[in-house]
């Protein structure tokens, strides 16, 4: 699986962008679908979180209202909406997909694909 993360850029506060992470390769298997960032100097941390078989999502506590995931099938895509941009979302996006698959021996493999990032910076 190949993620190609994009959408980033800079904005004011209270401004949106859009990020799109689009998928290529064995998609079938991915059944997840995660935003993460990394600000400078902090840890990488979760932001949102989708399923791709129910569609059920999740939020980090600082996002939650603002952000939003959804998914495109169609296009091999999950979008980040990212709304009341605020200068703490400043970070580098990151894409990640959980995949599972059976292999020709009937085994199954889980594996964890990452998108090359894309930088947010929101000023104040």
């Amino acid at each position: 699986v190949q993620l190609q993360a994009s959408g980033g850029g800079l904005v004011q506060a209270g401004g949106s962008l859009r990020l799109s992470c689009q998928a290529s390769g064995r998609v079938s298997s991915i059944n997840a679908v995660q935003w993460y960032r990394q600000a400078p100097g902090k840890e990488r941390e979760l932001v949102a979180a989708i399923s791709t078989s129910g569609g059920s999502t999740s939020y980090a506590d600082s996002v939650k209202g603002r952000f939003t995931i959804s998914t495109d099938n169609a296009r091999n895509t999950v979008y980040l909406q990212m709304n009341s941009l605020k200068p703490e979302d400043t970070a580098v996006y990151y894409c990640r997909a959980d995949t599972l698959y059976y292999n020709d021996y009937g085994a199954p493999v889980v594996a964890a694909y990452w998108g090359q990032g894309t930088q947010v910076t929101v000023s104040s």
